[in-house]
């Protein structure tokens, strides 16, 4: 029996080469950028409306501001993402740390490579944030209130 393995052709045992391959859905690349976005503070995706909001819907349905776009033959990843950024913070600065952490996650969670991150700004957000000037400003106008408030009573 050992005769006929050695008059046998070495190809014919030998398997073929095994060819792997990965597809990652649109959600997926939505989510990783989701939750990048979601450390940066300053910005905020563009939501689908106020319909939305009053429903009660989950932020993350409403991946309408992230786009991606594949190219399987190249192994890349294009990105462009719609935010609103907090009136007061540098756009590009801003821009170039968003960017960076899309560019970080994707390329770690995924192992593909991030051909552009197109960030858009939208609008701005208000300052609600108050300085430390306008907080006591209204210390001492409740101050006054409290102090003032037997003048108040006989009316």
């Amino acid at each position: 029996m050992n005769e006929k393995f050695k008059e046998m052709d070495p190809k014919e045992i030998q398997l073929p080469e095994t060819t792997f391959s990965r597809d990652i859905e649109t959600k997926v690349f939505q989510s990783i950028v989701f939750k990048a976005l979601s450390k940066i503070d300053g910005i905020q995706l563009v939501s689908k409306g106020l319909i939305d909001s009053l429903l009660g819907r989950d932020s993350q349905e409403s991946f309408s501001a992230i786009h991606i776009e594949q190219d399987q033959k190249q192994h890349s990843v294009s990105v462009k993402i719609e935010v609103n950024i907090k009136f007061g913070l540098s756009i590009p600065e801003k821009s170039e740390e968003i960017q960076s952490k899309i560019i970080q996650d994707i390329s770690k969670f995924t192992g593909l490579h991030v051909s552009s991150v197109h960030v858009i700004f939208k609008n701005l957000l208000p300052d609600i944030t108050k300085t430390q000037e306008e907080e006591e400003d209204e210390e001492d106008e409740l101050e006054t209130i409290v102090n003032n408030e037997d003048e108040y009573e006989g009316f």
